[in-house]
C-alpha cells in the first residue's frame, strides 16, 4: 500500500459553471487551487487529472436516459428537458455540461481506483461531492453524482463495506438514494434539518432499505444556528461508534463548506476552525477503521466562495498530504492579490476564525430539554438498535 496522498485536479473542472447569477461559481475551485500552491502542498501531493467518467461508469449509478438527456442538453441547451431537472433555475443547461461533469465524475472515480488498488492511502478531489444527483435526474447544482460514482465503482472492484460520511450542511440525499438497499455502503449524513433547508429529506427515521440494509443509512437531522460546539458534539456522538462497528475498507467523505456562518445559502453557525477538526477527526477514523487508511476526501456545497471555501478545501489538502496548514499562518500575498485580481474583493487575511473548537462528549452526559441533544437522541435511537449498538 502506497502512501503517497493523489490531488485530483484538472484545470478543466472550472468549465462546470451555470452561469454568472449562479451561487456555484467555478471561481472557488480555481482559488483552492491557487491557495493549494500558495502553501506549496502541491508539492506535498501527487497532483493527477483522471479521465472523464464514460458511459459504462456513469451508468454504474444513472439511467442510460438521463445520461442521453445531459448530452443532448449539453449540444444544444435550449433543448434541455425539465422532466430530467435540467435547464432549471438549480441546474440551468450549458454547453459543454456533459464534458465538465463527466470531467469531475471521473476525478472521483479515479481516486477510488487507486486507493483501492494500493497506488495512494488518501485522495482528494475538491471539485467532487456533487451529492444531490439522482439516478434519472440532476438536482441541487448536481448533473451527475460523483460520490455515488465511486463508490459504486469501489463496490465494482470488489469492496464488500465503504463508508460514506457527508458534513454538508444539505442531505447527501442522492448518495443515501443510489445505495439505500445495499448493506455494503454505510451512508452517515449530518446537516441543517430537511423542515428548513433543501432537499427537504434526511429525517432520523430514514434508516436504509429492509433486510440486511435497515440501518445503513443515518441521518443526523441538525436545528438551525447550530455552532461549532453543536456540530461537532453531534459528529462525536455518532460517527466514531457507527465506524469503529462498521469497519469500512475505505472511508469516502464529503466535505461542502455550506455550514459556515458566512454561507448564503444556509442556515448553520460553523466556522472555518470547525471544519478542520471534523477534516482531523475523519483523517484520524481513516488510519484508525478503514482498512490501511483507505480515505477518499470529497468537496461539496460552499457559495461564500472566496472567504471560505478556498481555505476549508486547502485545509482538507493539506491534512489529507500530512502537512497541515498552520491555522495562525497569514495567508500569501500572492494570493491574496490574485482573488483581488479575479473577484474585486479582498481575500482573508489568515487561515482561521479565530475560534477554538471545543465540545461536550456524550458519554458524559445528555439534556432532553436541549435541541441538538434532541436531534442526536432521535438519530441514535432509529439506527444504533438496528445495528446492534446501545442507543
Amino acid at each position: 500500500m502506497s502512501s503517497r496522498t493523489l490531488l485530483m485536479w484538472d484545470e478543466a473542472v472550472t468549465a462546470y459553471d451555470f452561469g454568472d447569477s449562479h451561487p456555484m461559481d467555478p471561481v472557488r475551485l480555481a482559488l483552492t487551487m491557487e491557495l493549494v500552491r500558495a502553501y506549496e502542498l502541491d508539492r506535498a501531493v501527487d497532483v493527477v487529472a483522471a479521465k472523464p467518467a464514460g458511459d459504462s461508469t456513469l451508468r454504474l449509478v444513472h439511467r442510460e436516459d438521463y445520461v442521453a438527456a445531459v448530452r443532448a442538453a449539453s449540444a444544444l441547451p435550449r433543448s434541455a428537458d425539465q422532466a430530467y431537472g435540467l435547464g432549471t433555475m438549480d441546474d440551468p443547461a450549458f454547453a459543454g455540461m456533459h464534458e465538465a461533469a463527466a470531467l469531475i465524475a471521473g476525478q472521483s472515480v479515479g481516486a477510488a481506483e487507486a486507493v483501492w488498488r494500493g497506488q495512494a492511502a488518501h485522495a482528494v478531489n475538491f471539485a467532487g461531492g456533487l451529492h444531490h444527483a439522482m439516478p434519472g435526474s440532476a438536482a441541487g447544482f448536481c448533473i451527475y453524482n460523483d460520490a455515488s460514482l465511486a463508490i459504486a465503482r469501489l463496490l465494482e472492484l470488489g469492496a464488500e463495506r465503504v463508508a460514506y460520511l457527508d458534513v454538508d450542511v444539505h442531505h447527501g440525499d442522492g448518495v443515501q438514494a443510489a445505495f439505500w438497499d445495499d448493506p455494503r455502503v454505510l451512508t452517515v449524513s449530518l446537516h441543517e434539518h430537511p423542515r428548513t433547508l433543501f432537499p427537504g429529506t434526511g429525517w432520523p427515521e430514514e434508516t436504509g432499505g429492509a433486510g440486511p440494509a435497515e440501518g445503513g443509512a443515518v441521518n443526523v437531522a441538525l436545528p438551525a444556528g447550530t455552532g461549532d460546539e453543536g456540530w461537532l458534539r453531534a459528529f462525536h456522538a455518532v460517527v466514531p461508534e457507527l465506524l469503529a462497528d462498521f469497519r469500512p475498507q475505505v472511508l469516502v467523505t464529503q466535505h461542502g463548506a455550506d455550514t459556515h456562518f458566512e454561507d448564503p445559502l444556509a442556515h448553520l453557525a460553523v466556522s472555518l476552525d470547525a471544519q478542520r477538526s471534523v477534516q482531523e477527526a475523519c483523517h484520524a477514523l481513516a488510519h484508525e477503521y478503514a482498512e490501511e487508511g483507505r480515505w477518499i476526501a470529497l468537496g461539496g456545497g460552499g457559495y461564500a466562495v472566496v472567504d471560505v471555501v478556498p481555505r476549508s478545501w486547502t485545509h482538507l489538502v493539506g491534512i489529507a498530504a500530512h502537512r497541515p496548514v498552520d491555522p495562525e499562518s497569514m495567508i500569501p500575498e500572492t494570493w491574496r492579490d490574485l482573488v483581488y485580481a479575479r473577484t474585486r474583493q479582498p481575500g482573508p487575511r489568515r487561515m482561521t476564525d479565530g475560534r477554538t473548537p471545543r465540545w461536550r462528549d456524550w458519554g458524559a452526559g445528555y439534556d432532553p430539554a436541549d435541541r441538538l441533544d434532541q436531534a442526536v437522541l432521535a438519530t441514535r435511537r432509529a439506527v444504533f438498535p438496528l445495528r446492534g449498538l446501545l442507543a
